[in-house]
């Protein structure tokens, strides 16, 4: 039987018209299986200011029903999950990426060199300004400004939140990586020769692709931690193989450059 377009449009929005209807009363029904579970495990946390006795028993059932869509922090079971620290063979061998490497990505994603600092602030439809958050730390800076390309900064925050999450997930306090230099002028190029004859002159920082992380100072997150010093960061082994884990994963992604700085104790990250 031959329908007429009016009689096909006619019943097309009735289709529209009950299935809006069948939502709004019923809205779990659009629901994703991981909505339904985040909805499972919010409401357990209300139910645990009303019944800590009721809530113990279901705690276990959310985090089951978590688990079975997919998460980073129960295993399939509900508990919470460990993971070891697998770390890199070697910094050297892992991060091998030269200037050279590194120098044709600033190229390509990044900005013309900076003439000075005057100048970087009129460059700001180009660049971001970067500041300490949840996830790094920029340490007062004397031989660069805090200002990416946007490209580069998405990639700094997501190394600052994988290295949140792997520090969860094996069950080590929070601590924050330190940025310890990004944009550099001309000027500060300049500055920086007179005092390291290795500094190189085409330096990847002067085109707000590059930054630099601390592989062995790390920021105190404690609600007491005293204000930044010395005495507010920490050493750590295990943090270093962490974030090395973080760096490896990015870089294999295709998403970074990485090279393994001994003498400066960074890692020297240009986006790709």
């Amino acid at each position: 039987m031959k329908i007429s377009k009016n009689r096909y449009l006619q019943v097309f929005c009735l289709v529209v018209i009950v299935l809006g209807i069948v939502r709004a009363v019923f809205p779990r029904v659009a629901m994703s299986e991981a909505d339904k579970a985040a909805e499972t495990a919010e409401r357990t946390v209300l139910n645990m200011e009303k019944s800590p006795e009721e809530a113990e028993k279901t705690v276990p059932v959310a985090k089951k029903r978590v688990a079975a869509v997919g998460s980073r922090f129960f295993n399939a079971d509900g508990s919470v999950a460990r993971r070891r620290i697998v770390s890199v063979r070697s910094y050297k061998e892992a991060f091998p990426d030269s200037q050279d490497v590194q120098f044709s990505s600033a190229q390509k994603w990044g900005v013309s060199p900076v003439q000075n600092r005057a100048e970087a602030e009129h460059r700001k439809a180009e660049l971001v300004y970067i500041g300490s958050n949840p996830y790094f730390f920029v340490e007062p800076l004397t031989q660069s400004i805090p200002y990416l390309v946007p490209k580069a900064l998405v990639l700094l925050q997501d190394i600052g939140r994988n290295f949140a999450d792997s520090l969860q997930v094996k069950g080590i306090s929070s601590r924050k990586i330190i940025v310890t230099s990004v944009l550099r002028t001309m000027a500060d190029v300049e500055r920086l020769r007179r005092h390291n004859r290795n500094a190189t002159e085409n330096s990847c920082h002067m085109y707000g692709t590059t930054f630099d992380i601390a592989y062995n100072r790390y920021l105190r997150v404690e609600e007491n931690a005293p204000a930044y010093s010395k005495q507010s960061t920490v050493a750590d082994v295990r943090l270093k193989q962490i974030l090395s884990e973080v760096l490896r994963d990015l870089r294999a992604e295709g998403r970074c450059w990485v090279k393994y700085e001994v003498k400066q104790g960074c890692f020297h990250l240009t986006v790709r």
